[in-house]
């Protein structure tokens, strides 16, 4: 049976799906985007995710062209039509079709899509084993707070990973780590605190790196939202990365330098557990 994707207020099989050539997430990027985990059949921090859609909307003064509970209504129909237990639903909001040209089009209408990606979340491998990471130059654009389409540098980044057999890329700018290419970055410094950058025109709000400092402050654990050097992260005692789709997941190496013992932390585990707990209650 085929996937069952959401265009325009339509549900459709995905081999049905169009959008419009001239559409402005097509020629430009002019795109916003959202990534939900699914748990046990229930969108995780959905909330939080519909709060920052919100914020990245505002940010490039594209309009939602449709309001929260008609958001929350496609993700859950995209769910049960999906059968999607654990997984993903990925959602994207353009400026819309439009002839080509830079400047916003005053009369197109937003254009919306959203699918499933069944996948596993909990139970991922990568929880067990590990990942490896590599760090390359952050070449994005100054305001990577908003949650664009336009993703080409981070596609390149993720790709020099793949190509190095790691499984992200942290991005490094002035000697210090920002982010990964999809994904929040933490260590744990030598001291037991617990170390990130803080928010700004540099970093993406991500809804699970705020939910591990909420958890780290619930747990009275020492936090610190201060910049690290690449050479702070080869020293850590644990780093890990936070994502949407991904949850928490340990890092065993840098650049080819082991994190560590080279396996996944106590710290690092107590966080996805914890996470995961929350994600089950709903």
């Amino acid at each position: 049976m085929s996937r069952i994707v959401y265009v325009n207020g339509a549900y459709v099989p995905e081999e049905e799906a169009k959008v419009s050539i001239f559409d402005r997430a097509f020629l430009f990027g002019d795109a916003i985007y959202e990534v939900t985990a699914v748990v046990d059949g229930r969108l995780v921090d959905f909330d939080a995710h519909l709060t920052r859609l919100d914020r990245s909307l505002n940010e490039v003064g594209l309009t939602h062209g449709m309001n929260h509970e008609g958001l929350r209504e496609v993700h859950q129909e995209l769910i049960a039509l999906n059968k999607v237990a654990e997984g993903i639903v990925y959602l994207e909001i353009s400026r819309g079709a439009a002839d080509r040209d830079f400047a916003y089009p005053k009369d197109a209408v937003p254009t919306i899509v959203a699918f499933t990606q069944s996948r596993p979340v909990i139970d991922s491998p990568y929880a067990k084993t590990g990942v490896k990471v590599v760090t390359i130059p952050d070449l994005r654009w100054k305001r990577r707070d908003i949650k664009s389409t336009a993703m080409l540098a981070q596609a390149m980044g993720k790709q020099a990973a793949k190509t190095q057999g790691a499984y992200e890329a942290w991005m490094v700018e002035d000697g210090f780590v920002t982010e990964g290419t999809s994904s929040s970055a933490f260590i744990v410094d030598a001291d037991g605190v617990l170390r990130t950058q803080p928010l700004g025109p540099h970093i993406l709000p991500g809804v699970t790196r705020r939910a591990v400092l909420r958890l780290a402050s619930e747990k009275n654990m020492r936090v610190e939202e201060r910049p690290f050097a690449v050479e702070e992260a080869y020293q850590a005692r644990e780093a890990f990365l936070t994502a949407a789709s991904a949850f928490v997941l340990p890092i065993i190496e840098i650049d080819g330098r082991k994190i560590g013992d080279g396996q996944s932390g106590a710290i690092t585990q107590a966080f996805r557990q914890f996470y995961i707990e929350e994600a089950r209650k709903g």
